[in-house]
């Protein structure tokens, strides 16, 4: 089975199966989406519509309002699911600056209870940001096998990225995605999730197709497929999967075998 592992909610939820079909990729695990760049015909609709995006990348302070659009993009992502149960997963997303209890709370009614399978994206627009991921990280522990999916390339440096490691290290019964491989650090983040076996990686976005193969290469067992649809292909990542991987064996453990273990 092949497993798109990252995707977020595109509308409306047909394009999304089309695009599926289109790939050969039988599910795909949605994560929530405040911008619908899929809607847009041009560069101006586009710069428009990416302002959430943007605001959130830049790290959007968690206010009521910002709880409310979290609120808002998990009940579409819920209703994305449950019309097409046979072909979507979820990650639930949780707001940042929160207590301990009350990311525990969060996670139970909007993640647990909707029956997803981790918690993310998480997209720290600071280190002062990825340092209040302590909190989600003692929440996710309560958990057996909870993984947390975090991005990991720009805004993120490579400062950022050993912070998230010393959390890693700290709660090591707790997963945790790398998305986009540490973007340009990718080097060093392939060298450290060979030291740590909770560390999977995640390839959409990848940096350079080296660094896919170098991945794929040495951590063959924990390298997830995924497009980070809309804003990659899901039939592009999987060519480029498939081309880079030295057996059909380990591009099959890529696309979806690894996923289906994982979770």
């Amino acid at each position: 089975m092949i497993i798109d592992s990252h995707q977020h909610v595109m509308l409306p939820a047909e394009l999304q199966i089309e695009k599926l079909n289109q790939a050969g990729v039988d599910k795909a695990i949605l994560f929530p989406s405040a911008p619908h760049p899929e809607r847009t015909t041009g560069l101006d609709e586009l710069k428009e519509e990416m302002t959430a995006l943007y605001r959130t990348l830049a790290g959007e302070k968690s206010t009521e309002a910002s709880k409310q659009r979290f609120i808002n993009n998990l009940a579409e992502q819920k209703d994305h699911i449950k019309k097409y149960p046979d072909r979507f997963l979820g990650f639930g997303a949780v707001p940042l600056g929160l207590s301990v209890e009350e990311t525990k709370e969060w996670i139970f009614q909007y993640v647990i209870q909707n029956d997803f399978k981790g918690v993310g994206e998480f997209t720290p627009g600071s280190d002062e940001q990825i340092r209040q991921l302590q909190v989600v990280f003692e929440a996710a522990s309560d958990y057996e096998n909870f993984p947390l999916w975090i991005h990991t390339f720009h805004p993120v440096t490579m400062s950022g990225i050993k912070l998230l490691m010393q959390l890693c290290e700290q709660f090591p019964n707790v997963p945790v995605i790398f998305g986009h491989m540490g973007g340009a650090n990718w080097l060093d983040v392939i060298d450290y999730a060979r030291l740590h076996r909770q560390i999977y990686l995640d390839l959409s976005a990848a940096f350079a197709s080296i660094a896919t193969k170098t991945a794929i290469y040495e951590l063959p067992e924990r390298c997830l497929y995924s497009s980070d649809a809309p804003y990659g292909e899901p039939f592009l990542y999987r060519q480029l999967i498939e081309f880079v991987s030295p057996t059909r064996e380990i591009a099959n453990m890529v696309l979806g075998d690894n996923i289906s273990k994982f979770l």
